[in-house]
């Protein structure tokens, strides 16, 4: 039995922001933190004070999480990001309203002795002396997860201890954010002993005042009860000073959804007889005088949780191989309403939210391949398209010297060609696509083209009805009109975009509808768009029966409720940047190459593109860990490490980069789930990389864990493995693309790993490229490292550092049970990211932004500075001839 939390967050959007830019506006983004640690970005909105998101995200972590954080910022491209202010909900605000918050909350200002993190490891006990004085003594060892304050992404913290009017302080650890102490501080016990002890952690800067991060305070008399207390204590802000509540409501306001569902998770055969059951009731099909199960589950679920049900319902049977049965029933129960043709499942009933879901999990793929090309093109063109005369904007055209003012008949004609150019493309991939049609939805639209038939024979009219009221009404018209929440797209759309986006996103819904003249009836400014939605309507009816009438062949129509099994499923699959670490200094271009990832139910693999062979391969069996890296350790805080073994039997690591927050939990989340049986993965992990001769994470200078010595090229990554099947000689090498000087040839970033004394008895077993041969006993795990005492963590995936130096965590996201984070209503295994946002070139990035801004603003003063001088010279000039007294009338005549 395990318990989680599920957290449904909805930003749905905000006003009033303060204008941070000097335009006079922002372009507003939301970063969303549990306990201080990222989790969720949203797409940036550009040039708005009143941004609309509309994103919801679901995410499982841990109960004991304490709050969320909501930060409002301003993305700038020439300079860090500005913070324009927060909202904060705690775990007991949440417990509060156990059927969620919905509402406008207003943005508190940041306070930066509140952002804090971490916890730090103490003893703290009361000792008796010869002199009969006792001492109050506190032993500081060492600290974790301590919040980053400097640029570099670290801090120099130092511990500050207070009491009774005395102050003491230790050394400080430069560039660390797990500092390790070891040192004991002694103060005489007060009597009475009132008092309370102090223990602050700052963050020690050159220049400018120490930064606050954090702090805990001890009860003495407590401690003269206990003796001795010891452990990690969590930092906690500092709440003495006073707040100021003016600026509140100043900032703006932010509108949200947020529910908090605690659950308790049962081993899987607790739910064997429910399965069975409804198994069962799909396979027996509709009987007279029965009540089904489903039944009761559409009459007893709420409109608010009917989605929810609905999408777990449509999993459940698509892992059976029923889903065609599942949703066959749900017409037959729907049908057998009373019901009219033209309002066919048009309500929110199970059915309709049952298919709505089965489309998104099962057709997102052709849903990109369909509708990708022409969102493409509306975003980039971005072209004037209106077709209502009130909100014609009427525009200058021509060029300079010869400008005229459009017509708003002009204006609508253009607008018109536009949309209908776009309407004739979509429509045209529509109908070019029955084949590649998944055919598990084929055949769910050919059971509801026939049970729709049957239940109205003398409307024929209705069963094509009922099939794009799920195609283009729930599927194609949402996608359109929102292609962020889709995935089609990385960011929102602008003011002209979104126009479009909806006026094509009405045409597709009135092709649905199958009767342009009602949609024409509500709004007559689209009578000029009904020739093409006639054609269209012709178009999608033979597109439907192309679609229903394709028959599969018998071995086909068997396996269309299922889903690939679980080897050949593919996860998560998307590119992703490989690291190096070799030597100091700030991250080289040369350092890191982009390649394409794939993880599938067998091994995390990858290649040069998505279509491109496999170049690599890491089975999931070998996979030890997959956790975050420090921000400080490559310049960005997107950046993941998998930590596995390697055919020597060797604890390797790939640094991995993503390019975005949302796409680095979803990555750690998919590792997370397909290893989560691994019984050889680390209880404990190290969060930055070992540079030189030291752990960038708390300097250690033991690679705990680690067998594997340095590389060719310097103390870099293992690199990840080739894939099985490369050939090799007779001494274990790689045969074939082989490089200069007869090396062989890698992905920049890796190297292929040396052959050692067990590769002979590997090769002779049919195995290659440091994996397992096909059919061989699997290797014999060896000695887990182990962690150093007092290092806590659940089980199953590690708390989030190795050895004695970085230990535990915030109990967030890290352990395997408790960590997923997907976007509401999409399909997990796109690979798409869902935030937008740079991906981050480290320092090498920022440098070059900062010479070209500084070329730029050079070039522009040069230009000034020349157009005065010409400007004073003629002046000048001017006055010399045609204003100095004294001289003839003839030099007026001269000017």
């Amino acid at each position: 039995m395990a318990r989680r939390s599920a957290l449904s967050i909805r930003i749905v959007e905000g006003r009033n922001l303060p204008a941070k830019d000097i335009t006079g506006s922002s372009d507003p983004y939301c970063i969303v933190k549990i306990d201080n640690e990222a989790i969720i970005r949203t797409a940036t909105v550009w040039k708005t004070l009143s941004p609309f998101w509309g994103e919801e995200y679901e995410v499982h972590l841990q109960p004991t999480f304490h709050s969320v954080s909501i930060y409002v910022m301003d993305e700038d491209a020439l300079s860090r990001d500005d913070v324009i202010g927060k909202v904060c909900i705690t775990r007991d605000m949440l417990a509060e309203h156990p059927k969620g918050y919905s509402g406008w909350m207003s943005l508190s200002e940041v306070d930066p002795d509140e952002e804090v993190q971490g916890e730090i490891h103490l003893r703290v006990e009361v000792q008796g002396s010869q002199g009969g004085r006792r001492l109050l003594c506190c032993t500081v060892l060492e600290a974790r997860d301590l919040a980053r304050k400097d640029r570099n992404g670290a801090s120099d913290p130092f511990v500050r201890l207070r009491y009774n009017g005395k102050t003491q302080e230790s050394t400080v650890v430069k560039k660390s954010c797990y500092p390790r102490w070891n040192e004991t501080f002694e103060f005489e016990l007060a009597q009475p002993a009132g008092e309370k002890l102090c223990v602050e952690v700052w963050d020690w800067d050159l220049v400018g005042r120490n930064d606050f991060l954090g702090k805990v305070v001890f009860s003495v008399q407590g401690l003269e009860a206990a003796g001795q207390e010891e452990g990690w204590f969590r930092l906690w802000p500092d709440k003495s000073k006073p707040r100021e509540e003016e600026r509140r409501g100043s900032l703006g306001s932010l509108q949200l959804q947020v529910r908090l569902r605690d659950e308790t998770v049962l081993p899987s055969h607790c739910y064997q007889p429910l399965v069975q059951l409804l198994c069962q009731e799909v396979t027996s099909g509709l009987q007279d005088g029965q009540v089904h199960l489903v039944t009761l589950l559409d009459e007893t679920t709420t409109a608010e949780c009917r989605q929810e049900v609905a999408i777990n319902l449509v999993k459940l049977f698509l892992g059976q191989g029923l889903v065609k049965e599942f949703l066959d029933l749900l017409f037959e129960l729907e049908l057998a309403k009373p019901c009219e043709p033209n309002t066919l499942f048009r309500s929110n009933s199970l059915a309709s939210k049952s298919m709505e879901s089965f489309l998104k999990v099962t057709g997102m793929p052709y849903l990109h391949a369909i509708l990708g090309p022409t969102i493409t093109r509306v975003f980039e063109e971005k072209k004037y398209v209106e077709l209502d005369p009130g909100k014609v904007e009427v525009k200058d055209v021509g060029c300079s010297g010869l400008h005229r003012v459009q017509t708003e008949g002009e204006v609508i004609e253009q607008g018109r060609q536009h949309l209908q150019s776009y309407l004739s493309e979509l429509l045209d991939a529509i109908g070019k696509s029955a084949a590649a049609c998944p055919p598990v939805i084929r055949a769910t639209f050919r059971q509801l083209f026939q049970r729709v038939g049957e239940r109205f024979p003398q409307h024929q009219h209705a069963k094509f009805v009922a099939v794009t009221s799920f195609l283009c009404l729930r599927f194609f018209s949402p996608a359109i009109m929102t292609p962020k929440l889709f995935h089609l797209r990385d960011t929102h759309a602008d003011a002209r975009t979104s126009r479009t986006l909806l006026l094509l996103a009405k045409a597709v819904q009135m092709v649905g509808n199958m009767e342009p003249a009602a949609g024409r009836a509500k709004e007559a400014w689209l009578a000029p768009l009904l020739p093409a939605l006639q054609q269209g309507i012709a178009q999608m009816k033979d597109f439907i029966a192309r679609l229903v009438g394709m028959e599969e062949e018998e071995e086909e129509e068997e396996g269309e409720g299922q889903l690939p099994g679980p080897s050949a499923a593919v996860v998560k699959e998307g590119p992703l940047v490989i690291h190096k670490t070799r030597g100091k200094g700030p991250l080289l271009a040369a350092t890191a190459k982009k390649l394409h990832f794939c993880l599938t139910g067998e091994a995390l693999s990858f290649g040069k593109s998505p279509g491109a062979e496999r170049i690599g391969a890491i089975a999931l069996a070998d996979i030890l860990a997959a956790e975050k890296v420090e921000e400080k350790s490559f310049g960005s805080s997107h950046v993941m490490q998998v930590v596995y073994m390697d055919a020597g039997g060797r604890q390797e690591t790939a640094y991995l980069q993503c390019k975005c927050v949302n796409e680095l939990n979803q990555w750690l989340s998919a590792l997370r789930k397909v290893c989560g049986n691994n019984p050889r993965v680390l209880r404990a992990y190290h969060p930055g990389v070992f540079r030189g001769d030291k752990w960038s994470c708390c300097h250690q200078k033991e690679r705990t864990g680690v067998e594997r010595p340095p590389g060719p090229r310097g103390g870099g990554p293992a690199p990840l493995p080739p894939p099985p099947g490369t050939p090799r000689d007779a001494q274990g090498k790689v045969l074939g693309a082989a490089g200069a000087g007869g090396r062989p040839k890698w992905p920049p970033g890796g190297r292929f790993p040396p052959a050692r004394g067990a590769e002979p008895a590997l090769r002779g077993a049919g195995g290659a490229g440091g994996l397992p041969p096909p059919g061989a006993a699997p290797r014999t795990p060896g000695p887990r490292p182990a962690a150093a005492a007092g290092v806590r963590g659940p089980p199953g995936w590690p708390s989030p550092h190795l050895g004695d130096c970085c230990r535990g965590n915030k109990g967030t996201l890290y352990p395997a049970a408790g960590s997923r984070l997907s976007l509401v209503g999409t399909l997990p295994a796109t690979g798409m990211g869902t935030g937008g946002g740079s991906t981050g070139w480290g320092l090498a990035k920022a440098l070059l932004v900062a010479l070209v801004a500084l070329l730029t603003v050079a070039l522009l003063v040069v230009a000034l500075v020349t157009l005065l001088m010409a400007l004073l010279l003629a002046a000048v000039h001017h006055w010399w001839f045609c204003w100095w007294p004294g001289e003839s009338t003839a030099w007026w005549l001269h000017c």
